[in-house]
């Protein structure tokens, strides 16, 4: 059983019956799939050297652009505490530059919250807690946030939080996902946003 289904029990026989697909990951069966980014964009022009850095760790970035060409790479692996993990690779082709938002998921059976560690070596946690919506769509919402640096995790204050919201969901006229990524902060207000949509390479 897939993290996702577990962390969303009798829910996720709600979902779109393409998303319960897309979220069952069977074991050894990786889900990729390429597509289009509508638009990326970031936050104010002065968190650029910050987004630049991120790079090093394939987490932000500071590009931006229209159509952009996207893949994303799924794939479940097991801890080194025998739980179970997904590993999130997002790649962004822009024109002279490929980017990642890469990041390593497990679940908190306790707090009812998927641990999302984002970055490479991880350099930032979110709680993420998943609900399906009206009409069969997956909502993710995050929570409790640190800044990682190695084995030290440090709570972050909401002020310094990104608030992230996630949509995904599958048109099935056009036999793709749709998914909107909005990250803000309540000081700066947009810290982040991709929205497009993508097609299953092999289902």
């Amino acid at each position: 059983m897939s993290i996702y289904k577990e962390i969303l029990g009798d829910q996720f026989e709600k979902l779109q019956p393409m998303l319960q697909k897309r979220y069952a990951l069977p074991k050894g069966k990786p889900f990729e799939a390429t597509g289009m980014m509508k638009k990326i964009s970031g936050g104010p022009k002065w968190l650029l050297p910050f987004f630049l850095l991120g790079t090093r760790w394939k987490f932000l970035f500071p590009e931006q652009g229209e159509n952009i060409p996207f893949k994303i790479v799924n794939t479940t692996r097991t801890g080194p505490s025998g739980e179970q993990q997904v590993h999130w690779e997002r790649i962004f082709q822009f024109p002279k530059k490929k980017r990642y938002f890469n990041a390593l998921m497990s679940l908190d059976a306790d707090k009812s919250v998927v641990k999302d560690y984002l970055g490479e070596p991880s350099l930032f946690y979110s709680e993420l807690i998943f609900i399906v919506s009206e009409g069969g769509h997956i909502r993710i919402e995050s929570g409790k946030q640190r800044f990682v640096l190695g084995s030290i995790e440090i709570p972050l204050p909401a002020i310094f939080q990104g608030v992230v919201q996630v949509e995904e969901y599958y048109i099935e006229e056009r036999d793709v996902f749709s998914i909107h990524v909005f990250i803000t902060n309540p000081l700066i207000g947009t810290l982040f946003e991709y929205e497009g949509e993508f097609r299953a390479d092999v289902f």
